[in-house]
């Protein structure tokens, strides 16, 4: 296989390593995701500039990213009716640059950082009425209003109608099969709020079949599920699928008659997951307290060994927005790993990087000091791929240390890290041990300073199932000799 090589800046110190570090406190194996919202341009990209000028910010914002140890951007590529990438289908979002495919720029930059990219979708809302009008001829509204509903001044795909699942998948389709995303995160696929007087009575008295409203509500979103569940997986079965529903999934005794998934807006997400028909759910925890910790335990009951990680709202430390500290969001994160939980999501990237009252500094410095891997999709497949073969440590220049080596099979697309220690029994479950990881290459540049000190290297190769395969042969590099 022929890779580019990843250039890999790192100003490299190597400090002795104590094995008294508890693993809970800092997975190996982890989720650590963001939401980068291109609504109206929240987190990307500032508007009225130059393409090559909104490629260089969100380059920016993803070294950032990197730099915190995160591996997973849900990218928002369809908003409201319209997208963030060229679409046979629907209209390009207006906030988007025409120059170039926002989707496509995003994929190729995630995947040379090491970085996962999910096109984020939102499902049913298609916006106000000036938003509709403003698409023109090209909106899901005007093209096929018969399966478009009007409520409280916005417009909406109306679940109740069989059409509408196809529209949806069409969407789906056209974008699994045309960009190498890893995943495909669903938002609002739920009733709106107050969906009680949702206006879809006609379609429930065609197609409700005995059933209460409220069931009939739950089955007609668990149906499109369903269906783009094994759309994803006829056409790239690892290809994650995920959603992020409203974080309280069912009314626990601990609060009752607070406003949940499953009765408030006909959102049964534990079903879809008991049921095979997710990978992973990423719920909107943004709530304190007694409306989040045994929340999260009640996700984590529902979770049929899938991916459950909780989305937490570090826009809430918004002065406008509750004003929490950033203690509230790190207790969030402290819990989440007790119970072990499979990471953590953050809405949004903005409040991430722009440091918000310190929790950029909190997650670099101290939560994801080091990196993480992904955790296994073993329910899709359960094979892990050979290890790499050829390692070679060498350097080629002063202050230049190049990594390189092989894959065992070039029919198998795979990422590998990269784990490094002073003793050739090198512990890969020991966090401090992972010098990079998602690596979409065979080959890195390392920064070095000098030293008195020798290292091991190694290296394992991952399927996009995320199967980590044994560590290959170790290669020593004496820092030392490099010196002379």
């Amino acid at each position: 296989m022929k890779s580019k090589p990843f250039f890999l800046f790192i100003f490299f110190c190597f400090i002795a390593h104590s094995k008294a570090i508890l693993i809970a406190q800092n997975p190996t194996v982890e989720v650590r995701a963001v939401w980068l919202s291109t609504m109206w341009g929240l987190d990307w990209p500032t508007q009225n500039i130059s393409s090559e000028k909104q490629k260089e910010e969100l380059c920016s914002i993803l070294d950032r990213l990197k730099a915190s140890n995160f591996n997973t951007v849900f990218f928002q590529a369809r908003l409201r009716g319209d997208t963030f990438y060229f679409s046979d289908i629907e209209p390009f979002s207006r906030y988007a640059n025409q120059n170039f495919d926002p989707l496509a720029f995003a994929i190729e930059e995630c995947h040379r950082r090491g970085l996962e990219c999910h096109a984020w979708f939102v499902t049913y809302p298609l916006g106000n009425k000036k938003h509709v009008s403003s698409l023109g001829l090209k909106s899901v509204v005007k093209k096929k209003p018969e399966i478009c509903k009007l409520y409280n001044g916005e417009w909406y795909l109306d679940p109740g109608n069989p059409e509408t699942r196809q529209y949806i998948l069409s969407l789906v389709d056209e974008i699994v099969k045309k960009y190498d995303i890893d995943g495909i995160h669903f938002d609002y696929i739920r009733y709106p709020e107050k969906a009680n007087r949702f206006p879809d009575s006609d379609n429930y008295k065609r197609y409700g079949k005995g059933l209460t409203i409220e069931d009939w509500r739950r089955n007609n979103i668990s149906i499109l599920v369903s269906e783009v569940y094994d759309s994803v997986k006829k056409n790239k079965p690892w290809v994650q699928v995920s959603s992020s529903p409203i974080g309280l999934y069912k009314n626990l005794e601990s609060g009752g008659g607070v406003w949940t998934a499953y009765s408030s807006v006909f959102q049964d997400a534990g079903f879809w997951l008991k049921n095979g028909k997710h990978d992973a759910i990423y719920p909107m925890m943004y709530y304190k307290d007694n409306l989040f910790y045994p929340y999260l335990e009640d996700w984590l009951k529902n979770s049929n060994g899938r991916i459950v990680a909780p989305g937490l709202g570090a826009y809430r430390l918004l002065p406008a927005e509750q004003n929490w500290t950033s203690k509230d969001i790190t207790d969030q994160i402290d819990f989440s790993r007790k119970v072990q939980s499979s990471g953590q999501a953050f809405f949004r990237t903005a409040n991430v990087v722009d440091n918000l009252k310190g929790l950029g500094t909190s997650l670099s410095e101290k939560y994801y000091k080091h990196p993480a891997k992904l955790p296994a999709m073993r329910w899709l497949n359960n094979s892990a791929p050979n290890s790499p073969v050829n390692l070679q440590v060498y350097s080629p220049q002063k202050g230049k240390l190049i990594l390189s080596w092989l894959p065992s099979d070039s029919t198998i697309e795979q990422n590998y890290t990269v784990y490094y220690s002073d003793s050739e029994d090198i512990d890969i479950n020991d966090p401090r041990n992972i010098l990079v990881t998602g690596i979409r290459s065979n080959q890195i540049t390392l920064n070095i300073q000098h030293g008195e000190y020798g290292l091991y290297y190694t290296v394992t190769a991952s399927d996009r199932y995320h199967n980590e395969s044994v560590i290959c042969p170790s290669a020593f590099f004496s820092h030392a000799d490099y010196l002379k």
